[in-house]
């Protein structure tokens, strides 16, 4: 069975920031076809989860209003690990980055619309 999300362990959690460390699986749903030589990650995929998750661990965030700054600076394939950092940087903007080995290999900033709870 293939899955939809890497596994994954909480570096550390802060109110406006949280680390992740992403296991980059083969078996990930969205390596398939994409390419069948040499698999490659989605964007499409990096930012749908920088969004999952930055809504898991900051609840007020409801749906991205808009991507800014979006930049894919390195392919993700199989078998790598990944450091996602996401940080609430204003009431309604969050940050987001994945880094291999301290090189950035994707970024961007989310603008959000919030909850009503927020």
């Amino acid at each position: 069975m293939t899955k939809l999300f890497p596994a994954l362990t909480l570096v550390s959690q802060t109110e406006q920031q949280v680390s992740l460390l992403l296991e980059i699986s083969a078996d990930i749903h969205w390596f398939a076809g994409h390419f069948p030589d040499a698999p490659v990650l989605p964007g499409v995929t990096q930012l749908d989860w920088a969004v999952h998750y930055s809504k898991r661990y900051f609840s007020a965030f409801a749906e991205v209003v808009s991507v800014e700054v979006l930049k894919f600076q390195q392919m993700i394939r199989p078998g790598q690990q990944l450091l996602l950092v996401l940080e609430r940087s204003a009431e309604q903007t969050s940050l987001f980055s994945y880094s291999r080995n301290g090189e950035k290999v994707a970024s961007g900033r989310l603008k959000w619309s919030l909850t009503s709870d927020a």
